[in-house]
């Protein structure tokens, strides 16, 4: 093996562990500390050796989940594209960081249907130096301002449309259709695609969205749970939009 395939492949590895470790505690404890078993029953903490090479609870057993080890094998499966066709202008190095912020955010919005303020926050000032940086400081705003734009108006429609739902149910929850945390995601994505590649993006992922949430129609169709389910299917939009940005700009035709 060639001396310099150690750089991707420890880059890939360290990424995945920060990413699976910040998945891990932020959406529970809200702040860097020990890691956590994610078993609800337990809680118990691990120890950081235990945690780093991968070992179960050290209380209730439990294992680590396929995410983990999924997690740690795509990291270092995109390290290695990154290392070998980096994107343009971005090079290896920030390309890195951008996209360990997105594999963070996808992961904890499939997980729990949450961005988290202070990833927004994160995001926010990454996305933006990295924007500048790339293409200048003019089509990087004007991506920000057309994300936070056509995202804000979906936000709304979806607002109205959870009213009509409450309506329809008679009953009142706290599930949107769209939240104020994938207008944030738009306009961080909006800021590192520029203008006009947010329009294709968002584009993008709502026809990936589109997609699954025929299938998952089709399924209730078939299982006859349509009347009984449909309007209590949620589907977390974030991932879409971050997998759509992560192919323009790793995988740009």
């Amino acid at each position: 093996m060639e001396i310099g395939l150690f750089i991707p492949l420890l880059t890939g590895l360290a990424l995945g562990w920060l990413v699976n470790y910040l998945a891990d505690v932020l959406p529970h404890t809200a702040r860097l500390s020990a890691p956590i078993c994610l078993n609800p029953d337990c809680k118990a903490t691990f120890r950081w050796t235990d945690y780093l090479i991968l070992r179960g609870c050290p209380k209730c057993g439990r294992g680590r989940g396929l995410r983990t080890y999924g997690m740690l094998i795509l990291a270092v499966a995109l390290s290695l594209h990154i290392w070998f066709s980096p994107p343009l202008t971005l090079g290896f190095a920030l390309g890195s960081v951008i996209l360990t912020y997105l594999l963070l955010v996808a992961v904890i919005d499939l997980e729990h249907r949450l961005i988290l303020r202070p990833l927004s926050i994160a995001g926010l000032i990454l996305a933006v130096l990295a924007g500048i940086y790339v293409r200048g400081w003019q089509s990087t705003l004007i991506g920000g301002a057309a994300g936070f734009g056509i995202m804000f108006v979906f936000y709304l429609f979806g607002r109205l449309f959870t009213r009509w739902r409450a309506r329809r149910l008679g009953n009142v929850d706290n599930e949107e259709a769209l939240g104020s945390g994938d207008v944030t995601l738009a306009t961080i994505l909006g800021l590192l695609l520029g203008w006009p590649l947010i329009w294709f993006g968002l584009l993008l992922g709502i026809l990936f969205s589109g997609v699954i949430a025929l299938m998952i129609i089709l399924a209730l169709l078939l299982t006859r749970r349509y009347k009984t389910h449909a309007f209590n299917v949620f589907i977390p939009y974030g991932p879409f939009f971050i997998l759509s940005a992560f192919l323009l700009i790793y995988f740009p035709m």
